[in-house]
Protein backbone atom coordinates (compact mmCIF):
# COMPACT_ATOMS: atom_id res chain seq x y z
CA UNK A 1 0.00 0.00 0.00
CA UNK A 2 1.29 3.47 -0.92
CA UNK A 3 2.28 5.86 1.87
CA UNK A 4 0.26 8.73 0.40
CA UNK A 5 -3.44 8.51 -0.46
CA UNK A 6 -3.43 11.34 -3.03
CA UNK A 7 -1.39 14.15 -4.58
CA UNK A 8 -2.51 16.63 -1.90
CA UNK A 9 -0.89 14.43 0.75
CA UNK A 10 2.36 14.34 -1.26
CA UNK A 11 2.29 18.14 -1.49
CA UNK A 12 1.51 18.48 2.23
CA UNK A 13 4.57 16.40 3.15
CA UNK A 14 7.30 16.32 0.49
CA UNK A 15 6.07 19.56 -1.06
CA UNK A 16 6.11 21.31 2.32
CA UNK A 17 9.70 20.19 2.78
CA UNK A 18 10.69 21.82 -0.54
CA UNK A 19 8.80 25.02 0.28
CA UNK A 20 10.44 25.24 3.71
CA UNK A 21 13.90 24.66 2.18
CA UNK A 22 13.27 27.41 -0.38
CA UNK A 23 13.14 29.90 2.50
CA UNK A 24 15.99 28.42 4.57
CA UNK A 25 18.66 31.12 4.94
CA UNK A 26 21.53 28.64 5.18
CA UNK A 27 20.56 25.85 2.77
CA UNK A 28 18.63 27.68 0.03
CA UNK A 29 21.66 29.57 -1.37
CA UNK A 30 23.64 26.31 -1.52
CA UNK A 31 20.86 24.53 -3.43
CA UNK A 32 20.47 27.47 -5.85
CA UNK A 33 24.12 27.02 -6.89
CA UNK A 34 22.87 24.07 -8.95
CA UNK A 35 21.51 26.67 -11.43
CA UNK A 36 18.74 24.46 -12.71
CA UNK A 37 15.04 23.75 -12.58
CA UNK A 38 14.21 20.27 -11.35
CA UNK A 39 10.87 18.54 -11.72
CA UNK A 40 10.00 15.53 -9.60
CA UNK A 41 7.36 13.41 -11.30
CA UNK A 42 5.87 10.95 -8.84
CA UNK A 43 3.70 7.90 -9.38
CA UNK A 44 1.31 6.30 -6.89
CA UNK A 45 -0.13 8.84 -6.41
CA UNK A 46 0.43 10.88 -9.55
CA UNK A 47 1.92 14.20 -8.47
CA UNK A 48 4.52 16.67 -9.66
CA UNK A 49 6.76 19.12 -7.82
CA UNK A 50 8.89 21.61 -9.76
CA UNK A 51 11.71 23.45 -8.00
CA UNK A 52 13.60 26.46 -9.36
CA UNK A 53 17.21 26.48 -8.12
CA UNK A 54 18.82 29.45 -9.85
CA UNK A 55 21.66 31.35 -8.19
CA UNK A 56 20.84 34.99 -7.55
CA UNK A 57 17.09 34.44 -7.97
CA UNK A 58 14.33 33.67 -5.51
CA UNK A 59 13.51 30.03 -5.16
CA UNK A 60 10.18 28.74 -6.45
CA UNK A 61 8.29 25.53 -5.76
CA UNK A 62 5.23 24.63 -7.84
CA UNK A 63 2.84 21.74 -7.31
CA UNK A 64 1.15 20.18 -10.34
CA UNK A 65 1.09 22.35 -13.48
CA UNK A 66 3.79 24.98 -13.80
CA UNK A 67 5.11 27.56 -16.25
CA UNK A 68 8.67 26.62 -15.24
CA UNK A 69 10.56 24.56 -17.81
CA UNK A 70 12.53 21.83 -16.05
CA UNK A 71 16.08 21.09 -17.14
CA UNK A 72 16.24 17.94 -15.01
CA UNK A 73 13.30 15.56 -14.58
CA UNK A 74 13.39 12.91 -11.87
CA UNK A 75 10.74 10.19 -12.05
CA UNK A 76 9.97 7.76 -9.22
CA UNK A 77 7.25 6.41 -6.98
CA UNK A 78 6.20 8.87 -4.27
CA UNK A 79 7.12 6.11 -1.79
CA UNK A 80 10.71 6.14 -3.08
CA UNK A 81 10.87 9.93 -2.65
CA UNK A 82 9.52 9.62 0.89
CA UNK A 83 12.12 6.99 1.79
CA UNK A 84 14.84 9.13 0.17
CA UNK A 85 14.01 12.11 2.41
CA UNK A 86 14.17 9.79 5.40
CA UNK A 87 17.74 8.97 4.34
CA UNK A 88 16.94 5.40 3.32
CA UNK A 89 17.56 5.55 -0.45
CA UNK A 90 20.95 5.86 -2.15
CA UNK A 91 20.38 7.87 -5.36
CA UNK A 92 23.13 6.13 -7.34
CA UNK A 93 21.80 2.67 -6.44
CA UNK A 94 18.18 3.71 -7.08
CA UNK A 95 19.14 5.06 -10.52
CA UNK A 96 21.02 1.85 -11.33
CA UNK A 97 18.04 -0.28 -10.26
CA UNK A 98 15.54 1.83 -12.19
CA UNK A 99 13.73 2.91 -9.00
CA UNK A 100 14.56 6.48 -10.01
CA UNK A 101 14.93 7.77 -13.55
CA UNK A 102 16.64 11.02 -14.46
CA UNK A 103 16.50 13.07 -17.67
CA UNK A 104 18.74 16.04 -18.28
CA UNK A 105 22.18 16.87 -16.93
CA UNK A 106 22.29 14.37 -14.08
CA UNK A 107 25.64 15.83 -12.98
CA UNK A 108 23.70 18.90 -11.76
CA UNK A 109 21.45 16.68 -9.65
CA UNK A 110 24.34 14.71 -8.23
CA UNK A 111 25.91 18.01 -7.07
CA UNK A 112 22.87 18.44 -4.82
CA UNK A 113 23.09 15.00 -3.20
CA UNK A 114 25.74 15.93 -0.58
CA UNK A 115 23.62 18.96 0.41
CA UNK A 116 20.55 16.91 1.30
CA UNK A 117 22.01 15.03 4.26
CA UNK A 118 21.10 17.76 6.80
CA UNK A 119 17.57 17.71 5.38
CA UNK A 120 16.88 14.11 6.46
CA UNK A 121 16.41 14.87 10.20
CA UNK A 122 14.38 17.95 9.26
CA UNK A 123 11.94 15.78 7.25
CA UNK A 124 11.62 13.37 10.19
CA UNK A 125 10.88 16.31 12.53
CA UNK A 126 8.35 17.69 10.07
CA UNK A 127 6.52 14.34 10.00
CA UNK A 128 6.59 14.09 13.80
CA UNK A 129 5.26 17.65 14.20
CA UNK A 130 2.48 16.89 11.71
CA UNK A 131 1.52 13.80 13.72
CA UNK A 132 2.46 11.52 10.82
CA UNK A 133 4.03 8.71 12.84
CA UNK A 134 2.42 6.38 10.29
CA UNK A 135 4.86 7.68 7.67
CA UNK A 136 7.83 7.26 10.00
CA UNK A 137 6.87 3.72 10.96
CA UNK A 138 5.89 2.58 7.47
CA UNK A 139 9.33 3.12 5.95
Amino acid sequence: MAYFKDADEVYATIGKLFRDLKDDEELAPKFRKANTIVQYQYREPESRITVKLIEGEDGQVDFGDTVLEPEVVMTMDADTAHRFWLGEVNVTVALARGQMKAKGPVAKMLKLVPLVKPVFPRYRRQLEEAGRRDLLEAS
